[in-house]
């Protein structure tokens, strides 16, 4: 037993006295590593009397345990203290000047800004929500009842299960900020919503996460020609030239009516032209709030109306500047971002140019 106080002693002095993890992790394998003393210790109960075993065995159990904690204890110690030296040498001055060659702004984010600089001197407001949304809203408050055929337009990545039964949907569209919105606020509403979608769907024109900008106006008054004039300016201003558009009648379960709104466009090469040429791109969709989610949402369609839209953001980033490969925009790779990216310093306005 005087041996084992005098392990302890040993040990626990060491412990004490390491002042780096690499020292400390030392200490741990010569007192309980396979071959450490404390463990050869162990090995020699098997040569002990019944009696004997019933003293030492305890004995060893308890100064191993010991050993682990004052380990375990200086370690934590060891790891806070080197966190707080790290914080203190990898400090950061916000405000010293940037360097302009040390990033570059993703195109998406570009495009981004874009967009919320011409809504906004539309008047629109930009709201967010989670990504993470029920069913309610994301499909039955917007005009899909259980069942709904157009459910199964969304290829949804649903998550498991709760206690009851519900299932929660990675957002297959930022609609459900539309239903919030209207859920939360009395019209008139004037809002635009830019996030991230979910689907499950990967080619060269679709990725599984993207992004999109949705509008929504409520209020007593707006109509048909107001949407098509709201959106016929942004296309304008967002390709800052001459866009000739044109809508065609389509379906939506959340408005109606219901339109798909195209440009006109060329293809020179591999290039897209757009605003001129004699071809029609489909560029988004857009129509009246349905009266059934005015409803959903506890608003009285004979009182109010209003018009949504929709447009995915890296689809009109690829028409914009170029880019062949929706994919490239995730790949992580820094030349692609180094070639297409744009200066933070470079504010996205109206008055001197978008891009």
């Amino acid at each position: 037993m005087a041996d084992l106080e005098t392990l302890k002693t040993k040990y626990a002095g060491e412990i004490a006295a390491a002042d780096n993890l690499g020292g400390l992790d030392a200490v741990r394998v010569a007192a309980l590593g396979k071959k450490g003393e404390v463990s050869l210790q162990m090995r020699t109960l098997g040569q002990m009397s019944a009696d004997e075993k019933k003293v030492m065995g305890p004995a060893l159990n308890s100064l191993k345990n010991e050993l682990a904690a004052l380990v375990e204890a200086r370690k934590t110690v060891l790891e806070g203290a080197a966190l707080n030296a790290a914080l203190a040498s990898e400090t950061l001055d916000m405000s010293l000047p940037v360097r302009a060659d040390t990033g570059t702004l993703h195109p998406v984010m570009q495009v981004m800004e874009e967009m919320a600089v011409i809504f906004a001197d539309q008047g629109f407001a930009v709201a967010e929500g989670p990504d993470i949304e029920d069913d309610f809203h994301n499909f039955t408050a917007l005009n899909f009842p259980p069942g709904h055929p157009a459910r199964d337009m969304h290829d949804t990545f649903f998550l498991k299960p709760d206690a009851d039964g519900n299932k929660m949907v990675l957002r297959t569209h930022t609609s459900p900020v539309q239903i919030r919105t209207m859920m939360s606020q009395k019209p008139p509403i004037r809002i635009i919503i830019p996030g991230r979608t979910y689907r499950c769907d990967s080619d060269q024109t679709h990725t599984p996460m993207f992004h999109q900008v949705e509008g929504l106006v409520i209020d007593k008054t707006t109509h048909m020609g107001h949407l098509k004039g709201c959106l016929m300016d942004f296309m304008s201003a967002f390709f800052e030239t001459d866009v000739e558009t044109r809508f065609r009648p389509h379906h939506f379960p959340f408005t109606e009516p219901s339109a798909e709104m195209d440009v006109r466009y060329e293809r020179v090469g591999d290039e897209i032209r757009i605003g001129q040429g004699d071809k029609w791109m489909e560029i988004l969709g857009c129509g009246m709030v349905h009266p059934n989610v005015l409803k959903n949402c506890g608003l009285d369609p004979d009182e109010y109306q209003g018009f949504a839209f929709g447009m995915g953001v890296d689809r009109l980033a690829m028409l914009k500047y170029g880019m062949p490969d929706l994919r490239d925009m995730f790949a992580g790779d820094g030349r692609w971002l180094e070639h297409y990216g744009f200066s933070p310093l470079l504010q996205a306005n109206l008055a001197t140019g978008l891009s």
